[in-house]
């Protein structure tokens, strides 16, 4: 089990260093909202674009779709969202404090000590209006996932892409839920980010037909935990029991991670058959070359870029005798290389510092840093999981080198400043 205080320094580091903040801070913030600050949007945006990168662009059997937020809200009583998308309730007849059902220990308040209500169901999607009159005619939903417009607009993918089974349509987007009981930072929030995949498969005449692309699924996910650089020693398959499953799902393998608060969900894995074709097509969409029709069924992966995050800060995060460091794989670092001159007060070295630092940051994205001593800038570009640190000296105008440090390791090497591009491309990759 983790220090109980990881949390609290992960938070603490979060906002200390411009990744993530508090919502509406100034005006008292609102609950379980968070803001991504400057590293927070380039690690953010880094981990999509290596999600997009391993799972779009370079398989062949996949396309991308960008849906939008708001649809017809046919599609989600087709879905069965607006019968089944709830979670148990509980009220304190006390303090009025609200609690998941199956998330409470004991039958009393967690906060006051009060008695609890029976459990209710309460429908998470959150409702509102489309045009200027609010009224039963006009409701619509924020989208709960990203899933189902992949869904609706099968057939159009399909006669664009010209696509043959097995493929999938990839998605990057926000969905909106409305958590009883979010926390636990940026795991549990109402408004997050999803990264899912809708594998479309023939319809399997037995179990092996879906059982064996599913498994090289799980595969997958494994690749892409070790790609990101989350600690596998801390992933864990749960196999989801039958009578947990979602109304929609024939198996589900949830991949819990072991969070500085405990053990819970990171990923999903989710064999969906053909329950979202048939509930939106009347006609089966997919007609093989010889003329045979009939509904695809469906292999799901679904992971959350928030979660992912913080899978990765935790995974990351080392405190060390006389630093904090960020262990970020290369990739993802929201910066690649930070330059120093050695003195900030020799216009020389600070010339010489700024034409390297304007020709990197060219190719990589590159910090600028001449604050306080060498020892300073250090600390503070591990903070923020620099991995490569450049200091310009005074023999870096004799000789056109440069000392280069490694943030893991703290070694550092000397090289000419022309090999640095090719230096610091060969360590990325």
């Amino acid at each position: 089990m983790e220090k109980p205080d990881l949390m609290e320094k992960i938070i603490s580091l979060a906002k200390q260093r411009g990744f993530i903040y508090p919502g509406s801070e100034i005006y008292g913030g609102l609950a379980n909202s968070w803001d991504y600050g400057p590293l927070g949007t380039e690690l953010k945006n880094n981990i999509k674009a290596l999600w997009w990168d391993m799972f779009v662009r370079q398989r062949e059997d996949m396309v991308g779709l960008d849906a939008a937020l708001i649809m017809n809200p046919m599609v989600w009583e087709a879905s069965g969202h607006v019968s089944n998308f709830n979670d148990p309730m509980v009220e304190c007849k006390k303090c009025h404090e609200r609690y998941r059902a199956d998330h409470v220990k004991g039958d009393s308040c967690e906060k006051c000590g009060g008695e609890l209500t029976n459990p209710a169901q309460f429908n998470m999607m959150f409702r509102t209006h489309l045009g200027p009159v609010e009224d039963e005619r006009n409701v619509v939903y924020l989208r709960p996932e990203t899933a189902q417009a992949i869904f609706v607009d099968f057939k159009n993918v399909l006669q664009t892409s010209r696509k043959a089974l097995p493929f999938g349509v990839a998605q990057i987007g926000k969905a909106f839920r409305n958590e009883i009981t979010p926390g636990n930072f940026i795991f549990r929030t109402r408004e997050f980010e999803q990264m899912e995949i809708e594998y479309f498969i023939p319809a399997p005449k037995d179990d092996k037909d879906w059982e064996e692309p599913f498994k090289a699924w799980v595969k997958e996910m494994h690749e892409w935990i070790k790609a990101c650089g989350i600690n596998p020693g801390k992933v864990h398959e749960f196999d989801v029991p039958k009578d947990e499953l979602a109304h929609y799902s024939k198996k589900t393998i949830d991949f819990q991670f072991d969070f500085p608060f405990g053990k819970d969900e990171l990923y999903g894995l989710a064999y969906r058959t053909d329950f979202d074709l048939k509930n939106h097509f009347k006609e089966a969409p997919y007609k093989t070359e010889s003329g045979e029709a009939f509904w695809p069924h469906v292999i799901e992966p679904s992971l959350g870029v928030d979660r992912t995050l913080l899978a990765v800060l935790a995974s990351s995060y080392h405190q060390e005798e006389d630093r904090e460091v960020l262990r970020l794989t290369p990739k993802l670092a929201p910066y690649k290389v930070a330059v120093f001159p050695l003195m900030r007060n020799k216009p020389e070295l600070v010339a010489k510092a700024q034409t390297i630092y304007q020709d990197l940051r060219q190719k990589f994205m590159t910090a600028w840093d001449d604050r306080g001593n060498i020892g300073k800038r250090y600390y503070s570009q591990d903070q923020i999981g620099t991995p490569f640190c450049i200091t310009v000296d005074f023999t870096t105008l004799e000789d056109s080198t440069v000392t280069i440090r490694d943030r893991d390791t703290t070694r550092q090497v000397r090289i000419k400043v022309g090999e640095l591009e090719g230096y610091v491309r060969e360590k990325l990759n």
